[in-house]
């Protein structure tokens, strides 16, 4: 495994780390409790050291189940990445969407970051998760009704109170970013990137690379569609937001599974899975610290730990960047 260091702060994360927002079960059509535990040791076991989790991936279930799984875990063993910001237990903020808990009922999402609810959600966090510091705390999404600064106070304050190690942010333009940073040195962006999602190249890796800010990568797998196991036809599970988004059209999915395909014969030369190479490639990107990759059960986590142990040469990337420059994508 390799360990970067997220921008210029004290926080070191695993390249491969473990995304915990389908353990949640939130939008993902449920979740089993104790497979999720395994999972997380399996994944530490393999040497994946940092999780990344929020409050609202299952409504706080997600930080729960990340607790029970590192409790017999040193705590400067294992690095925490939780958020703040989406709330759904207050009316308050920027409506986002309508959604449902994991029990069926309808919720309202909200941004929400002013100084008052940053400092309560690190406070129920702390609770949740069982510790006493967070060593990355992020802001889930821009909150266009508090200034940006009021926050970014708040993150400072409890900087300054040992309660959390770093501050960061996600879904952060590289406008927002530089109005944060006038507040607080930011550590890290976590934004979408993918091999089929790379908006952010224009501009925000620039950005970060000329101001020593990491990149944190969610969904590099754009939600396991880069793994060549989702075919045409495929049904999801009740709850599963999957169905239905645009990456996961018929005709998508034929042209991504034929793009995996002419990379098969490079990922059994490199004894890797799809997977395995779509998560090395993305570390591998400009810009990009380390990847993060949710299991639901033990196999996928070491499965996506083994991601780091492939080693990808110039030519290896020139010649997958080749295949991705031939795929067209039906987007609305």
């Amino acid at each position: 495994m390799e360990y970067r260091q997220l921008g210029s702060s004290p926080v070191k994360a695993s390249v491969i780390t473990f995304g915990a927002w389908a353990i949640g079960g939130w939008m993902w059509g449920g979740s089993d409790r104790k497979e999720a535990v395994d999972a997380i040791k399996a994944s530490y076991d393999a040497g994946v050291t940092s999780i990344d989790t929020a409050p609202a991936y299952g409504q706080g279930l997600s930080e729960e189940i990340v607790a029970e799984a590192i409790q017999y875990i040193p705590r400067d063993k294992v690095q925490i990445l939780t958020k703040f910001g989406l709330r759904w237990d207050v009316q308050q903020g920027e409506f986002f969407f309508k959604s449902k808990d994991n029990d069926g009922r309808d919720i309202d999402m909200h941004k929400y970051a002013s100084r008052e609810s940053v400092i309560k959600e690190c406070e129920d966090c702390l609770r949740r998760l069982q510790t006493d510091y967070i060593d990355l705390f992020q802001i889930h999404w821009p909150d266009s009704t508090t200034p940006v600064a009021e926050t970014m106070e708040a993150l400072l304050r409890l900087q300054e109170q040992g309660k959390i190690l770093a501050a960061g942010v996600c879904n952060y333009s590289a406008t927002l970013m530089k109005e944060a940073e006038r507040t607080i040195s930011l550590a890290s962006n976590q934004v979408p990137y993918s091999m089929v999602l790379r908006d952010i190249e224009k501009e925000l890796v620039p950005y970060c690379i000329d101001n020593n800010k990491s990149i944190i990568a969610y969904s590099p797998l754009q939600r396991g569609l880069l793994t060549g196991k989702i075919k045409p036809g495929h049904t999801f599970g009740e709850g599963d937001t999957r169905e239905g988004n645009r990456f996961y059209t018929t005709e998508n999915i034929t042209s991504i599974n034929s793009m995996l395909d002419s990379l098969r014969t490079l990922a059994a030369e490199k004894n890797a899975t799809l997977a395995q190479l779509v998560l090395r490639w993305t570390v591998d990107q400009p810009g990009i610290t380390i990847a993060l990759a949710g299991a639901r059960n033990a196999q996928q986590a070491v499965q996506n730990a083994k991601a780091a142990d492939v080693k990808l040469t110039k030519e290896d990337v020139d010649f997958i960047n080749d295949k991705l420059g031939k795929l067209e994508l039906v987007m609305p």
